[in-house]
């Protein structure tokens, strides 16, 4: 299994669509999926995938998810090798068939896709594709079928893959979320969380799929004022909270994301000076300073022979500012180094703190 593409419903396909080229460097696909009562627009950067649908009749299925959600992600698509296997697995749990399994034959290419329900108003696609092809949506055709040219996408390599993608769901589901994503898609429990500060609180699950492709933590509330509520009560309900895309060389895209205007979280310089009093800083003093530059956060494990040489895997971690009007979906950047794996609490506390500041800002935190 790995993550195919996301699909965000929004109020203008076209805008969005420029945002994510002028912002992020993404390239738009030649061409479109719309039909008559929805444009979508897809974008990618290297193996990164999105889809950008907004109503054109209030008939759209893009209408009706906005009519209960702010703008945000819909659909999160997953490549799997047997979706036939993937749908009876997901019956077997009582899952919600919201689209039974499709099958096109274009060309010599052939494509299976199906679609469940998740949490909230999120679905899961789950695609077979035999070959790489192109498919025209015929009159009337929904592009939620989501058949499209992956050919055409570019081999720009700003974004390597998306590193994983954050669901927030309400106090007491995280445990019966944690068994749907066990049950249904057959995704495994990896780290565990319990983020606590003097004003707020969070508990999370790292889940991740068989091959370790997918990673998919999911976030509760641990009190009634964590920024997880808030993003409940904006959302009106469960729903993705942050994609992080990987990249390797992270102070030069934010640099380049900076100049091009994206807002990003603060990270006071304080920080930095207590980055220094940790033991083992696998960074040189003019690496730290590039990276307190552009306020890029920190985490390293303990150190690991490598070879000859000793070296930490290091994770470094960055968020933007919410990119929708209201304070919901975000992005993270993200750079691995030496294999790091899995989550540094180092940076995960940071990050809480700071969306713990934006709050303040907000006046939804005391």
């Amino acid at each position: 299994m790995k993550i195919d593409h996301v699909h965000f419903y929004v109020e203008d396909a076209k805008v969005w669509r420029d945002w994510f080229i002028h912002h992020l460097g993404f390239q738009a696909v030649a061409k479109s999926i719309s039909s008559f009562h929805t444009c979508t627009e897809v974008v990618n950067s290297g193996a990164v995938c999105f889809l950008l649908s907004s109503p054109l009749l209030p008939t759209s299925p893009v209408a009706e998810f906005l009519r209960q959600y702010p703008p945000g992600v819909a659909d999160v698509a997953f490549a799997v090798e047997n979706v036939e296997g993937a749908i009876a697995l997901a019956q077997l749990h009582g899952a919600t068939i919201l689209q039974p399994i499709q099958e096109r034959q274009v060309g010599t290419a052939f494509l299976k896709c199906a679609k469940i329900a998740a949490w909230g108003g999120l679905t899961h696609t789950l695609i077979e594709r035999s070959l790489v092809s192109s498919y025209t949506l015929q009159e009337g055709e929904a592009p939620t079928s989501l058949v499209f040219d992956k050919g055409q996408m570019t081999n720009d390599n700003t974004f390597t893959a998306i590193d994983h993608i954050v669901l927030n769901v309400a106090v007491g589901e995280l445990e019966s979320a944690v068994a749907w994503y066990e049950n249904i898609l057959d995704f495994q429990p990896q780290q565990a969380f319990k983020i606590k500060t003097d004003r707020s609180a969070l508990h999370s699950q790292v889940m991740v799929s068989r091959n370790s492709s997918v990673q998919l933590p999911i976030n509760e509330p641990a009190s009634s004022n964590s920024q997880i509520q808030e993003f409940l009560d904006v959302n009106r309900g469960p729903g993705i909270q942050h994609i992080a895309l990987r990249t390797t060389n992270l102070v030069s895209a934010i640099a380049k994301f900076r100049a091009s205007g994206l807002s990003l979280l603060s990270v006071p310089q304080s920080y930095y000076s207590q980055l220094k009093q940790r033991p083992g800083l696998p960074l040189s003093p003019l690496e730290l300073e590039a990276i307190a530059q552009q306020e890029i956060l920190v985490d390293w494990q303990e150190y690991t022979a490598v070879g000859a040489q000793q070296t930490a895997p290091l994770l470094l971690q960055i968020f933007t500012q919410p990119i929708f009007e209201q304070p919901t979906f975000f992005f993270e950047f993200i750079e691995r180094r030496f294999e790091a794996q899995g989550f540094g609490e180092g940076n995960f506390r940071a990050l809480f703190e700071a969306i713990e500041s934006e709050q303040i800002k907000r006046g939804t935190l005391q």
